[in-house]
C-alpha cells in the first residue's frame, strides 16, 4: 500500500506566494500618422463606390432629390453667369491680343471659344458648385453628424447614404451638366461682345473661325468633364460632412477642407481628362 501523502498545513497570510498578474492583451499598433491621408484617400473612394451602388437601390429619394436640385440650381445660376462673363471677356482680349502679335486676327474666334467651351466653363461650374452648393452640404450632413441623427438612421436600418448623400451627389451632377451649357453660351457670348467691340473684330471672322476650329467632341467632353467635377465635388463634400471632428467647430473645419479638396482634386482631373481628350481625339482639319 502506499503511504498516504503528507498534508501542509496553511501558513499565515504573510508567507503565501503572491497570486500571478493576469496577463494583458498586446496594445494594438498604432496607425502611423504618415499613412493618413492615404486611409482618408482609402475611405473616400469606398464613399464613391458605395455611392454609385446605392444608386440602383430601391426606394429611391425623388423627394429628397428634387429638393436638392433646386437648392444646388438656385444658388448657382446666377453665380455662374455674372462670372461666365468676365472669364470670357479676359480670355477674349487675351486671345485677341496673342493673335495680332501673330498675325492672326481671323483665329481669335476659334480659339477663345474653344478656351470658353473645354477649359473655362467646367471648371466655373465646378468651382461655384463645391463652394456654394458642396459647403451647404457638408455643414448639413456634419450637423447630423453631430447631433447624432445618422447613427440613429443606422440604427433604425436606414442607410444614411442612400437615403442623404446619393440625391445630394446625383442633384450636384446634374446641375453641373445643365449648368455648363448655360455659361458655354455666356462666356462665349461675352467673348463674342468684348472681340467685336473693343478689339475692332468682324463677327463674321469671329464665327468663321468658330467654324473652322470647333467640332462636336469639343461640347461633349465639356459635358463630360461637368458631370464628373460635378461628382467629385458632391463626394468630397458629403465625405467631409460624414465624418467631422471636434464637434462643431469641427463642422467648420471639414466645410473648408472639402472646399479645398475639390478645387485640388478638379484641377487634377481636368489635366488628366484634357491630356487623354487631346490623344484621343484629332483636332478638326489635321
Amino acid at each position: 500500500m502506499t503511504a498516504p501523502m503528507p498534508v501542509i498545513p496553511p501558513g499565515p497570510p504573510g508567507d503565501r506566494p503572491p497570486a500571478p498578474l493576469p496577463k494583458r492583451a498586446p496594445e494594438a499598433p498604432r496607425p502611423s500618422k504618415a499613412l493618413a491621408p492615404l486611409r482618408e484617400t482609402g475611405r473616400l473612394f469606398a464613399l464613391a463606390g458605395t455611392v454609385c451602388r446605392e444608386t440602383f437601390r430601391r426606394p429611391f429619394q425623388v423627394r429628397e432629390f428634387i429638393e436638392q436640385f433646386w437648392f444646388v440650381a438656385s444658388v448657382t445660376i446666377l453665380p455662374a453667369a455674372l462670372v461666365s462673363i468676365p472669364f470670357g471677356a479676359v480670355i477674349a482680349l487675351q486671345v485677341g491680343s496673342l493673335t495680332q502679335q501673330l498675325g492672326a486676327q481671323s483665329f481669335t474666334g476659334g480659339a477663345s471659344v474653344l478656351a470658353v467651351i473645354q477649359q473655362a466653363s467646367p471648371i466655373i461650374v465646378a468651382l461655384l458648385v463645391s463652394g456654394a452648393a458642396g459647403s451647404a452640404i457638408c455643414a448639413d450632413l456634419g450637423s447630423r453628424k453631430i447631433r447624432e441623427e445618422l447613427d440613429a438612421m443606422e440604427v433604425m436600418g436606414v442607410s444614411p447614404v442612400q437615403r442623404l448623400v446619393v440625391p445630394r451627389v446625383l442633384a450636384t451632377m446634374l446641375v453641373a451638366v445643365l449648368l455648363n451649357g448655360l455659361v458655354s453660351v455666356v462666356g462665349t457670348l461675352g467673348g463674342y461682345f468684348f472681340n467685336v467691340i473693343m478689339q475692332d473684330g468682324t463677327p463674321g471672322a469671329y464665327l468663321s473661325s468658330f467654324s473652322a476650329l470647333a467640332q462636336l467632341p469639343d461640347l461633349y467632353v465639356s459635358e463630360i468633364k461637368a458631370l464628373i467635377f460635378g461628382f467629385i465635388a458632391g463626394i468630397v463634400a458629403a465625405y467631409r460632412g460624414l465624418n467631422p471632428r471636434g464637434g462643431p467647430k469641427g463642422v467648420g473645419d471639414a466645410v473648408n477642407q472639402s472646399v479645398v479638396i475639390t478645387f485640388m482634386l478638379l484641377f487634377f482631373v481636368n489635366m488628366v481628362l484634357t491630356a487623354i481628350y487631346l490623344q484621343i481625339v484629332p483636332a478638326k482639319g489635321s
